[in-house]
């Protein structure tokens, strides 16, 4: 049967929505009407010079532009003590008694009345490389069409790394899309078949329903079922009794106006190292504490790190840069680089309590406390 004779006459629903393409589907239960694809499969739309593999999800596309090169070489860090003292008695004991106050039933007798023995720095640096991209691709999408300019024909449309899109802060991910010039052309609507309507799924276009009083029967109890009037049918209030809804995909319009989308991401591309002294503490826990700055670079493109005290700052430095560079030259653009190298303060403290040594470290610039074994928890805090 063809579909025009199940769709009921319905006025037509005015709007626009922008809507990107995500797969073929005609309105099945994962079909657009419920969210899915909203452009026609890409072997219908038209050719574009350039974007002939242009699909319903892009891949990222190589980077075409100007070459990207490395700036001016920055100096290195100067020559100084990078193994400062440790902090003092004073300091420690009230990072430790922060510490007991934050956690569930310590007792603060042992930071009151402990006995240091040794406190000890064992100081490490940070290198972090941070790598600033752009990649951009392309899919097809669509919007309702309402009488919008169709450009398709009217140019030739700019290449992917040719249209111009303003960048976001640095270092920060983000995420836009543009629409790319002489691309737009208007198609009918593949999920109603340009009818701009869809059968109502709830009645099967027949606009009515089983009465949800009766269930059907026309009765309730011994008299006739009022609700229905003794029919055992009622309106469909999906459709409002007409047998077909507007379509979602062309907003009740039957045509699309289907063009190329552009894709832009900026993403902050991170490699971190820091060089282990074998203090005890877990290294993993530096990543959430800031440390004193010694050297800060920042450049579209950054040479790696040379002639620091420790050498293995500097091993870290030409790995990092090596492996971004090797990553994201081709495959995106690379706007921005920042090197740093920090000094994250770490001291091992040594103390007595009860006649037992203990230790704990106080690290970052935060002076957050780690230790193992803290010498007086209550035993809801041991049984835990």
């Amino acid at each position: 049967m063809d579909r025009r004779q199940l769709l009921s006459d319905q006025d037509d629903f005015p709007g626009q929505q922008y809507q990107s393409a995500s797969g073929p589907g005609y309105g099945g239960p994962n079909g657009p009407q419920d969210g899915g694809a909203s452009a026609p499969p890409s072997d219908t739309m038209d050719t574009v010079p350039g974007y002939e593999g242009t699909g319903l999800g892009g891949n990222d596309l190589p980077y075409q532009g100007p070459p990207q090169t490395p700036g001016p070489r920055m100096p290195g860090p100067q020559a100084g003590d990078w193994q400062i003292p440790s902090i003092s008695e004073e300091v420690a004991r009230e990072a430790f008694l922060e510490y007991a106050g934050s956690q569930c039933c310590y007792s603060s007798k042992p930071v009151k009345e402990m006995v240091f023995s040794d406190l000890q720095p064992h100081n490490t640096y940070r290198y972090r490389l941070e790598t600033f991209t752009e990649s951009r691709s392309t899919e097809w999408a669509s919007e309702p069409y309402t009488g919008q300019v169709v450009d398709g024909f009217m140019g030739v449309a700019p290449g992917p790394w040719e249209i111009p899109v303003s960048f976001p802060t640095l270092f920060q991910k983000s995420k836009k899309e543009v629409r790319v010039p002489h691309t737009s052309s208007v198609k009918g609507c593949h999920t109603c078949m340009s009818l701009g309507k869809i059968p109502c799924k709830k009645c099967v276009t027949s606009g009515m329903v089983q009465c949800w009083v009766c269930h059907g029967s026309g009765r309730n109890a011994d008299d006739r079922c009022h609700s229905c009037n003794g029919s055992g049918r009622a309106r469909c209030t999906a459709c409002s009794g007409v047998g077909s809804k507007a379509c979602k995909t062309c907003k009740g319009r039957g045509q699309l106006l289907c063009f190329i989308k552009l894709v832009v991401k900026w993403n902050n591309n991170m490699f971190e190292k820091v060089v282990d002294k074998q203090s005890g503490l877990p290294m993993d826990l530096i990543s959430a504490v800031t440390g004193e700055m010694l050297f800060s670079d920042m450049q579209p493109m950054v040479y790696p790190v040379t002639g620091f005290p420790d050498h293995a700052i500097s091993q870290a430095a030409e790995r990092g840069v090596r492996e971004h560079q090797a990553q994201y030259f081709s495959s995106c653009r690379i706007l921005q680089q920042r090197q740093t190298i920090e000094l994250i303060h770490i001291t091992r403290v040594h103390y007595s309590w009860k006649e037992k040594t203990h230790i704990y470290f106080v690290y970052g610039a935060e002076h957050k406390v780690y230790t193992e074994d803290y010498p007086a928890k209550c035993c809801c805090c041991t049984l835990l």
